[in-house]
């Protein structure tokens, strides 16, 4: 007896989480209930200089393209550089790129998707021993850039903004731990001066994070107090980052932060958790009212919805809490 309510209980969950990834898909994705709806991938690459890349990589560009978001973001470490000794040649830097493009660029192009990326540590860091690296992340996205509505492209693609149907996406070249260089400071805020004003929604995404989300990474972070008060000013909806190699969704004093899972080499622990972070992608859907809604796919066909209470209720480092967003979004939406 006992034997068969297990198997009804069984089939009921089955019947309850698939309508539960079907409702979570449509509630990002949709375009009905989006007004805007975006894929995020993140740390692609594998060891230093390698122009291999997981299957895994594959499988979650088809199931991208199979969901044909409005725009894909890429928040930085699509190829394998800042190797040091020995240091990394053109001929190789070019043979990493151009395997980049092979299983992620061209997949995405086909379809007519466009691809927003900003600069990671090992793409294009700033550091001055990687300039080749950084000249050659600079000519090969000059080549790529997507077609989309640039608000100001002076320095793509290391910072920049476009719009998508009144949202406003901004980069930012952030790949060196500590504060971001001013100039950088100087120009977001006179962005958002000239421009912010036209947006309901503003979305910045770059390599690295504000804050620290994962063990081993606690000093990877720009600790920016000056960066968070323009973002506060300015209300801006969601800052994303890579880097952590750990998907977090969490708020700090009323910023929302969305950091990604890697889908390369190297799955991190969040702070303050015994699991490694599974590889996944992230979904954001924004409605033409309320707030964005955000979601992580894993599972070996990224079709799998991560479960946010799996998930630290808190990210307690020396600097910052950040509280995971479902315990933070009812006070917030009162």
């Amino acid at each position: 007896m006992h034997g068969s309510y297990d198997k009804v209980n069984m089939k009921i969950g089955i019947c309850v989480k698939g309508w539960l990834t079907g409702l979570l898909l449509l509630l990002c994705l949709s375009p009905v209930v989006a007004g805007v709806r975006i894929a995020v991938i993140s740390d692609l690459n594998g060891s230093y200089g390698s122009t291999r890349y997981r299957s895994d990589v594959d499988r979650a560009v088809q199931r991208i393209v199979s969901l044909r978001p409005d725009l894909v973001i890429s928040t930085g470490d699509m190829v394998a550089g800042q190797r040091t000794s020995p240091s990394l040649g053109q001929p190789q830097l070019l043979r990493m790129w151009r395997a980049f493009h092979e299983h992620v660029t061209v997949s995405l192009e086909k379809a007519g998707l466009p691809l927003a990326v900003t600069p990671g540590n090992h793409d294009a860091s700033v550091y001055g021993e990687f300039h080749l690296e950084r000249e050659i992340y600079i000519h090969t996205w000059q080549q790529h850039k997507p077609a989309l509505h640039f608000v100001d492209d002076g320095h793509y693609p290391l910072y920049y903004a476009f719009e998508i149907r009144k949202v406003l996406f901004v980069s930012l070249d952030a790949t060196a731990n500590g504060r971001l260089e001013p100039r950088q400071k100087t120009w977001l805020t006179e962005l958002f001066e000239d421009q912010g004003q036209h947006y309901a929604q503003k979305i910045v995404f770059s390599h690295l994070p504000l804050w620290p989300v994962a063990q081993k990474r606690e000093n990877g972070a720009l600790f920016d107090e000056e960066l968070e008060k323009i973002l506060q000013d300015n209300g801006v909806s969601l800052y994303l980052n890579g880097h952590h190699h750990s998907y977090y969704p969490g708020f700090k004093d009323g910023i929302r932060y969305v950091s990604q899972a890697c889908l390369g080499a190297g799955p991190r622990k969040l702070i303050g958790d015994d699991r490694v972070s599974q590889r996944s992608i992230t979904l954001i859907g924004i409605p033409d009212e309320g707030m964005p809604r955000v979601q992580a796919l894993g599972g070996r066909d990224f079709d799998q919805p991560v479960d946010i209470h799996s998930l630290p209720e808190r990210i307690v480092t020396r600097k910052a809490t950040l509280v995971r967003e479902d315990l933070a979004l009812p006070a917030l939406e009162k």
